[in-house]
């Protein structure tokens, strides 16, 4: 009987942990943030008054994925933010656990790489889990309806994060394209590729 109690016991812990981990779904209404830029200033999703909607991406400096990324994630911000959807870069990863993901580390990759979009610290790692981002980079799509931010696409940026000359499905650039257009996304997700959020042990 006690082993019976136990059983039930570990699985409803599991069943409400997977639940507090899944973060948002599409159609979902998602919270502002106000998180620390590179430029040492507070930055969050109402700053952008005149924004259609936002792709916000979880991502870092050391992640191989990520920075296979980088040069692609510049280029469709300086398409998209001008259509509506700029990009929000947010690094998710504790530096203690990954000290070449620390701010200082981070001011030092945006201003190497040029980047022209927001790339904010999650310290203390509490947006990324109210998200449900798990790999850098994680893409969110949102999308503004009247007073609402709902998200529209999650996912990963394409099909190839290796090669981007091999690159045959956009899904990013597809899904933002859609929403501009006034239809939806085709496909809504895609699975995240990338490198694990790194905590604090």
């Amino acid at each position: 009987m006690k082993k019976s109690i136990l059983s039930l016991t570990l699985l409803l812990a599991g069943l409400f942990a997977a639940q507090a981990q899944t973060g948002y779904k599409i159609g979902d209404k998602v919270a502002d943030f106000k998180l620390k830029n590179v430029d040492g200033k507070m930055v969050s999703m109402s700053d952008f008054r005149q924004a259609k909607g936002f792709v916000v991406i979880f991502t870092c400096n050391h992640c191989p994925y990520a920075v296979a990324y980088e040069d692609r994630i510049i280029a469709l911000d300086k398409k998209y933010k001008t259509l509506g959807y700029p990009v929000i870069a947010i690094n998710p990863n504790d530096p203690e656990a990954v000290p070449a993901d620390s701010y200082d580390k981070m001011k030092e990759r945006a201003t190497e790489k040029g980047f022209t979009f927001p790339y904010l610290f999650d310290d203390g790692q509490k947006v990324y889990p109210v998200w449900g981002a798990t790999r850098t980079p994680h893409v969110f799509v949102v999308q503004k309806q009247s007073k609402d931010l709902v998200v529209k696409y999650i996912g990963t940026l394409d099909n190839n994060w290796q090669e981007p000359e091999s690159v045959t499905q956009t899904y990013l650039a597809d899904a933002i394209d859609a929403l501009i257009s006034g239809k939806t996304p085709n496909p809504e997700t895609t699975k995240a590729v990338g490198c694990t959020i790194k905590v604090k042990k």
